[in-house]
């Protein structure tokens, strides 16, 4: 009579036993550093005009912009964003776009997504990829 109820609790148990995960993992504790660490991508090495407009950019949004004040009514702002665009697009293309951005730089509403921040409404208007 044991061994049956040992064949019959056997075939119940068996099943759930080779399907068992363990049960709790610490995600910072210590077995954390035991997952594989994904590697930065590396970053690509701006050409010369491109690092040379970056300079002057941050020259005019470290120096110049603080003295004046902000006045741009877009987010991200005139001078971030042609930088980006420079960036993702090359110099040539990059700046014709942010030049296109300064001219159109106005407190006019238009059709652009608009989003507000510390109770001030600003046009929404990042570089496309």
């Amino acid at each position: 009579m044991r061994f049956k109820l040992f064949i019959f609790t056997a075939l119940l148990v068996l099943p759930h036993l080779c399907e068992a995960r363990p049960g709790y993992f610490e995600p910072w504790g210590k077995d954390s550093d035991l997952k594989v660490q994904q590697e930065p991508a590396p970053e690509k090495k701006a050409s010369i005009p491109i690092a040379i407009a970056d300079k002057i950019i941050k020259f005019h949004q470290q120096v110049i912009s603080p003295v004046d004040g902000p006045r741009s009514h877009y987010r991200p702002t005139s001078s971030r964003y042609m930088q980006l665009a420079m960036q993702r697009h090359g110099f040539i293309k990059g700046f014709v776009m942010g030049c296109d951005r300064l001219l159109r730089e106005n407190k006019d509403p238009w059709v652009y997504r608009s989003i507000e921040i510390d109770g001030q409404l600003f046009k929404y208007d990042p570089p496309r990829k």
